[in-house]
């Protein structure tokens, strides 16, 4: 059995992490699915969105520290130094394919949202949760500090003091407060996650991608330019959204007092 489960139906890919008994914990099997599965949806023009979810009850737990157990009990610290940076690194390109890519990313979240579980949400584009998920950073409790570029994300997204709260505490937070403090997008019933992303997803899947694409590069960059240079890029991403038929389509169902049928282009 695979450690992802990959669907595509329509313009939406699914990628469910696949390890339910070990509430979908990342291994280096996973890892390497989810590299390759993101290369694949990148460069395919059918997909317009994706979502990010786990199998069972859980959307994913963390690292493997069973695995990382094993390891440490055969090696010396300056092998594990070099395990554990080699390990971190190699989940660097999941991180980069989901922010470089056009697509948007949706984060399913149920259960447990945990350590690199948060950090994968948080590197989506937008987390939709049932009532009862609850999220944790958790690292401090193993005795190491936050991977998966959640050191970059949730500062950004929720503030240094409470993304300090969440690493040095280590708490538990529900769906809601995730969302007061402005992480979670939509906070949902249990029985209505599933229909409520599909829907999320669809209106996603339907709209201008390429222009989705462009928003996410725009909004992404504000993060570091500086004022000239964002308005710069501000007016480069418009041009290049103008050029395309999209921008044609929406401007004429406007006009016309109509719902514009995108396709992507």
């Amino acid at each position: 059995m695979a450690d992802l489960e990959v669907k595509k139906d329509g313009a939406v890919a699914t990628l469910t992490m696949n390890r339910p008994a070990v509430r979908n914990a990342l291994s280096m099997d996973m890892r390497a699915e989810l590299d390759a599965a993101l290369h694949d949806i990148e460069f395919d023009e059918r997909v317009r969105c994706v979502v990010l979810t786990g199998a069972g009850e859980h959307f994913m737990a963390g690292g493997d520290v069973a695995q990382m157990n094993e390891y440490l009990k055969g090696h010396e610290a300056e092998e594990v130094e070099k395990y554990f940076l080699h390990r971190i690194h190699n989940l660097h390109p999941i991180m980069f394919s989901m922010r470089r890519m056009s697509k948007p990313i949706i984060a399913m979240v149920r259960g447990a949202a945990a350590g690199a579980g948060v950090s994968l949400a948080a590197a989506c584009d937008l987390i939709i949760a049932e009532e009862d998920a609850f999220f944790t950073l958790a690292y401090c409790h193993i005795g190491t500090t936050p991977d998966g570029s959640s050191s970059f994300h949730l500062p950004r997204a929720i503030g240094i003091k409470k993304t300090l709260e969440m690493t040095l505490l280590g708490n538990r937070y529900t769906a809601q407060e995730m969302a007061d403090m402005g992480l979670v997008n939509f906070v949902v019933k249990a029985d209505e996650l599933d229909s409520e992303c599909a829907k999320l997803a669809d209106k996603l899947a339907a709209g201008p991608t390429f222009v989705y694409g462009k928003a996410k590069k725009l909004m992404y960059r504000s993060l570091e330019n500086e004022f000239e240079a964002q308005l710069q890029l501000e007016g480069e991403c418009f041009a290049e959204c103008a050029g395309r038929r999209d921008f044609r389509e929406g401007v004429e169902a406007f006009i016309d007092k109509r719902k514009a049928n995108f396709t992507g282009a």
